[in-house]
């Protein structure tokens, strides 16, 4: 199966980014989740970055703030990852052509859709 980072993943099980990381893990993805100080998501090791990861991700999922989403697009093209999921609310023009000065393949939508799952069924 796959694996995903899931960038702004989340301990608050009503944020999207903790609900992306149940609904890939009911899916069989390896999860990696993202947080820059939580140890542990859903009883999953969490990283602080992108580049802590122990192998290279399939996909990457943002759920963060688009100026953050900026900020983390040079580590997530260092680290080879061959797509990003910008989520609803996490995607601006910046963030787009940032990515597209970086050659990296992204796709505007819901990766919690795309894997078959809906976002309501986690509350």
């Amino acid at each position: 199966m796959a694996s995903i980072a899931i960038i702004g993943a989340s301990k608050r099980r009503d944020k999207f980014g903790n609900k992306s990381v149940r609904a890939h893990v009911q899916q069989g993805w390896t999860v990696y989740p993202i947080h820059p100080s939580d140890s542990e998501i859903e009883g999953l090791k969490s990283y602080p970055s992108i580049k802590d990861l122990p192998e290279t991700v399939d996909r990457v999922a943002l759920y963060v703030p688009p100026s953050v989403g900026v900020r983390v697009l040079d580590d997530i093209a260092e680290a080879g990852s061959p797509e990003v999921w910008i989520n609803p609310g996490a995607g601006s023009l910046e963030l787009r052509n940032r990515a597209d000065e970086l050659s990296i393949p992204y796709r505007d939508a819901c990766a919690i859709v795309a894997i078959g799952e809906s976002p309501s069924s986690y509350p």
